[in-house]
């Protein structure tokens, strides 16, 4: 075979022996397309722009280099910057999993914590940091991270920084730090003020441009609720009552909440699995040796715990929160819909929600349908038929008709039957409000922001809702935290 002929590995990269050990452990076989024409170049000290959209692994094409760097220069520094502090999160852990053999320390610098720790952990030899731009700036307006030197800064989801007004503040980061450093850029998309930043503050880039290589299935029927947040914990327990036969992953954002929700459907009698990177490997077999098993069961998931995850029977998706992006939007959806079979996912939006997430459907050229929550009595009457065609799948063993014979023998069969069904089947089959979730074509009929002008409210900054803190002010103390 020749050497161009052959398909090419993680092993062609000149990358540490202990990172390729953790990429066979996690799985990772061959890189994309993005990761074959990055990493090299980043291993050769070559500032890059990359372009990359959907489902093309730019994580990894930074994080790897990134990581085997530090590794080979124990005190070297990089710098990550991302719009917002859950997926400084999701890229710090996927950062850990490619060094997890490295000893790496990695700290997350974002609003929401408190200076001091975050300060000394920087101190301490933090090597890899990932951080929101509002928080960095302020610590390195205020000098306390005098010392913090990187010599690598990659800036991720650019375009996203744009839309939620970040720019200046990244060119005042880059203003202070060093000169002489490697830059590393990337974006889904190219507008005029990301060329013009990368024109600023890299040197003599390489640009990669690497089209989506993953689109949504097309045997995933997709649909989206329209909830209120406070909703979303009786919408999920009603949707995973009422759906025929499931067999579910529930993504949420973050741990906390994995843990949080996995405690409601056990409460409510669903079998339910908790699985998120806080956990051992050990543990997290067990959880998916143990759901795998499961016909019907539910696994609450973080994005990154899921990742790689290869289960051919998952019927249902559903995101309780909305993930963070296009890319992890299509990864999530992603496990179900599998070996040419028909998949359905199912995406909670609150209103203040709602345009982001029609911009998200438009990006990846999608449809999602609406999707209202049965009410009480319709919920009901979905439940005894999901348990009708259960009764109708069981196979008749002779034990069985042994039982039923001694039992005629004392009660008459209807007898029988019922108090069968009072040891199987409870007398509120379905609980909770009568009405959950809002109508779609009602909501938008409500006087409110219709125009481009007015829907400047619900740009991408409310994809991550309010509850992250990212709001804008005037105010320094408020910058992007």
């Amino acid at each position: 075979m020749k050497q161009e002929d052959r398909e090419m590995t993680f092993a062609d990269f000149a990358l540490a022996t202990p990172i390729l050990n953790a990429l066979k452990k996690i799985g990772f076989t061959k890189p994309t397309p993005i990761q074959q024409q990055v990493v090299p170049l980043v291993l050769e000290k070559r500032d890059v722009v990359g372009q990359a959209h959907t489902g093309t692994g730019k994580t990894a094409a930074f994080g790897l280099p990134a990581v085997h760097y530090v590794y080979e220069n124990r005190h070297a520094q990089v710098l990550v910057l991302t719009p917002v502090r859950e997926l400084a999160a999701q890229i710090c852990d996927e950062l850990y999993r490619y060094g997890s053999e490295t000893g790496l320390n990695i700290v997350t610098i974002h609003g929401g914590r408190a200076y001091s720790r975050q300060i000394e952990q920087v101190r301490s030899g933090a090597q890899i940091i990932v951080a929101t731009p509002g928080r960095l700036l302020d610590l390195l307006e205020s000098n306390k991270l005098s010392q913090f030197k990187p010599a690598l800064v990659i800036i991720d989801e650019a375009d996203e920084m744009l839309d939620k007004g970040f720019l200046d503040d990244i060119k005042a980061i880059l203003s202070h730090l060093p000169d002489e450093r490697q830059t590393l850029l990337f974006s889904a998309t190219m507008p005029e003020p990301i060329k013009a930043l990368a024109k600023k503050f890299l040197k003599n880039p390489e640009f990669v441009h690497v089209g989506s290589k993953e689109r949504t299935n097309v045997n995933i029927e997709q649909f989206y609720c329209l909830l209120q947040e406070a909703e979303r914990e009786d919408a999920l327990v009603r949707l995973l009552d009422t759906e025929p036969r499931a067999k579910t992953i529930v993504f949420c954002n973050t741990k906390k909440e994995v843990d949080h929700l996995s405690g409601v459907l056990v409460q409510r009698e669903h079998q339910a699995f908790a699985l998120h990177g806080d956990m051992e490997q050990s543990q997290r077999q067990k959880i998916l040796g143990s759901f795998r098993r499961n016909q019907h069961g539910v696994l609450i998931a973080t994005e990154v715990a899921a990742r790689g995850l290869n289960m051919e029977d998952v019927t249902h998706v559903i995101n309780y929160e909305l993930p963070y992006g296009s890319e992890s939007y299509v990864h999530r959806i992603g496990r179900t819909g599998r070996a040419g079979k028909e998949g359905k996912s199912i995406t909670f939006v609150m209103p203040k929600q709602f345009y982001a997430f029609e911009r998200l459907c438009k990006t990846l050229n999608v449809t999602a349908q609406y999707l209202p929550i049965p009410n009480l009595a319709k919920a009901k009457a979905l439940k005894q038929k999901v348990f009708l065609q259960q009764l109708e799948g069981i196979s008749i063993q002779s034990h069985a008709k042994d039982v039923l014979q001694q039992l005629q023998r004392t009660l008459q069969l209807e007898e029988i039957a019922l108090r069968l069904l009072m040891l199987t089947v409870k007398e509120d089959m379905v609980t909770g409000p009568d009405v959950i979730g809002m109508d779609v074509n009602s909501w938008q009929k409500k006087p409110g922001p219709r125009s481009p002008q007015d829907r400047k409210p619900f740009k991408k900054r409310e994809f991550y809702g309010k509850k992250a803190g990212y709001s804008r002010s005037s105010s320094s103390s408020s910058r992007g935290r």
